[in-house]
């Protein structure tokens, strides 16, 4: 398959995580008699992902994230020469998604920014977590969610069933740590929204691409060495 190709599958995906996850967070959450909660939050970013990687798996993977990519170039599943078209076209897919979402969200009446889904730890985390609590909560949310990735997607895997796995550990992810850092574990995700919100989400975006890659990357070599034939 084409890299243009495979970048625009990228893009398209990335779009419709921000859009459905980030979206259901600021427009479906929001409301008290209406709102879905952050339970619904978790399943709607898990449902993302299960439904595209059924709708573009096949033509470029489905990473729709950066650590994704770098977890799966550690894991030997990723040439290293297409890391950086991958991720562009994933963070530019995600900017775009909530350009979109921005100007839905914008579209009520009163509306204000506030958070806009962007990620935080410390005063800006939903629980008041510490910058240690999120930097551990990051890494170890990412080394899993690749653990599952690279384990769902090896060739000795049932077929066809890995985008369930995907997404339900996507959503397990979200329960676990939103009260956290609202969860990123994606790097073009946390980019995205703390674009338009700027400010503090800007200046505390570094964690959210350190930490997810340092976990995928440490997923990675763990998954090479448990999938080998070798002792």
């Amino acid at each position: 398959m084409p890299i243009s190709k495979r970048m625009a599958a990228e893009f398209i995906g990335t779009l419709w995580l921000v859009l459905g996850g980030c979206g259901s967070a600021v427009l479906a959450a929001a409301f008290p008699s209406l709102g879905i909660g952050f339970a619904g939050v978790a399943l709607a970013f898990g449902l993302t992902v299960l439904t595209m990687a059924y709708a573009i798996g096949h033509i470029s993977g489905c990473h729709l994230n950066p650590a994704v990519s770098f977890g799966l170039w550690a894991g030997g599943r990723f040439p290293g020469g297409e890391l950086l078209p991958y991720i562009a076209a994933q963070v530019a897919g995600a900017v775009v998604g909530a350009a979109v979402l921005y100007s839905i969200a914008s579209g009520k009446p009163g509306f204000e920014l506030g958070g806009f889904a962007a990620n935080g730890y410390g005063d800006h985390s939903p629980g008041g977590y510490s910058l240690q609590a999120g930097l551990v909560s990051e890494v170890a949310m990412t080394f899993m969610f690749l653990i599952i990735i690279l384990g769902a997607t090896h060739e000795r895997a049932p077929k066809g069933f890995a985008p369930i796995a995907i997404g339900l550990g996507l959503t397990l992810i979200h329960l676990i740590s939103i009260p956290v850092t609202n969860t990123s574990v994606n790097p073009a995700r946390s980019t995205s929204q703390a674009l338009f919100v700027g400010g503090w989400a800007l200046q505390q975006l570094w964690l959210f691409w350190l930490a997810p890659i340092a976990g995928a990357v440490a997923a990675g070599a763990v998954s090479r060495w448990l999938g080998s034939d070798s002792k």
